[in-house]
């Protein structure tokens, strides 16, 4: 890392570059100015104490002589190396303030369930811990503790950690922490049995049943439930979707969890949807307003079809693994249920692979019948 004798000119001089990039100071060792991309500029200390290495901000370059920071980062670097608790200057930015810069930012990168969820943890889970802490104090061993405070909660608990390495990310990026020093690193999430569920053919067939009992009560709600299943989607790409999406016995799904897709019809799903009235634009629109319906609109008359159904603990989202599984057992390959479910990456199908494992047990012993005499 450059080292020079800083000094007012020279730090006007410097110029921004695509990343950020630190100037140490050549007289007094540990102390430096970081260039963000951005064009602000800001004085620091980094220093090793107790084989941990301390970062701290000492002041704003556009408002602070270079003289006048020098002094406060010695004072600092003092305290530090005599163990004693350097206290937050009101120039030091908070955790809270960095995390609402970063979700504002990013309300407009995330889809909108993901800027939610991410809200709900960020108010429940991280908020009540780190608020109050200078975004730079915050270490691993912290982020470990905090980690392990939530295991009663292991699904949260991995959730928030993220969102908590995304701020972190950022936090680097406007210049308030060190580079390359995300606390969330290494740190390993909690094992979890997998989730996925999968509806064998006499599931199905009660499934079908309790759906045909509410089809009269319920049309939308049924007619969802049975194109999840027919098509794989994700619920909220159905909910989502408009009429101009629908053309040439296809969906042009436009924004989907991986970006735009195609998704190929059956005669069964295209007669579904031939049966629906066309209030708008949306397939299934909401009572008021020009909108779609809301992602929780059908949980009410789900709950009430798997209980009829004898199907306790499955949930909307098993019927994507079912629509995998079952193509898988029929002699479809991995690369063409990716491209039916919309997967970007070829390893988020092979975890249906394990759902085919009966099947093959079966052919197996088949063939040793035929072959063992």
């Amino acid at each position: 890392m450059p080292r020079t004798n800083l000094t007012d000119a020279r730090i006007a001089a410097l110029k921004p570059r695509k990343t950020s990039y630190d100037i140490r100071d050549a007289r007094l060792k540990g102390f430096g100015v970081r260039v963000l991309p951005s064009g602000a500029k800001r004085f620091f200390v980094h220093c090793q104490h107790r084989r941990e290495r301390v970062w701290k901000i000492v002041g704003d370059a556009d408002g602070t002589a270079v003289k006048d920071a020098r002094s406060r980062a010695a004072e600092t670097l003092a305290a530090i190396r005599r163990g004693e608790p350097v206290p937050a200057r009101p120039d030091e930015t908070l955790f809270e303030a960095v995390a609402a810069t970063v979700f504002e930012r990013y309300e407009r990168l995330w889809k909108p369930g993901t800027f939610r969820a991410n809200r709900y943890y960020l108010r429940n889970r991280l908020l009540p811990h780190f608020a109050g802490r200078p975004i730079a104090d915050i270490d691993a061993r912290e982020v470990r503790n905090w980690f392990a405070s939530l295991h009663a909660t292991p699904t949260s608990a991995d959730r928030s950690m993220p969102v908590l390495s995304v701020i972190m990310r950022e936090a680097e990026r406007m210049g308030l922490r060190p580079e390359g020093s995300n606390p969330c690193r290494g740190i390993r999430r909690n094992r979890r049995k997998g989730r996925e569920r999968f509806l064998s053919e006499d599931e199905i067939r009660r499934l079908s049943e309790a759906l045909a009992a509410r089809s009269g009560r319920y049309p939308e709600q049924v007619a969802l439930v049975r194109l999840l299943l027919l098509t794989g989607c994700r619920k909220s790409e159905l909910l989502t979707l408009r009429w101009s999406d629908y053309r040439e016995g296809h969906l042009f799904l436009r924004d989907s969890k991986t970006g735009p897709r195609t998704v190929w019809l059956s005669e069964p799903a295209r007669r579904i949807l031939g049966s629906l009235d066309r209030r708008g634009r949306w397939v299934f629109p909401a009572r008021r307003g020009d909108r779609p319906r809301d992602l929780y609109w059908l949980d009410r008359v789900w709950l009430a079809l798997r209980a009829e159904a004898g199907l306790t603990g499955v949930r909307l989202h098993d019927l994507r693994h079912t629509y995998a599984s079952h193509a898988l057992r029929r002699g479809e390959t991995v690369l063409a249920i990716g491209r039916l479910l919309g997967h970007a990456n070829p390893e988020t199908t092979l975890k249906y692979t394990h759902s085919a494992d009966a099947a093959a047990m079966a052919a197996s012993e088949t063939v040793a019948a035929v072959l063992g005499g």
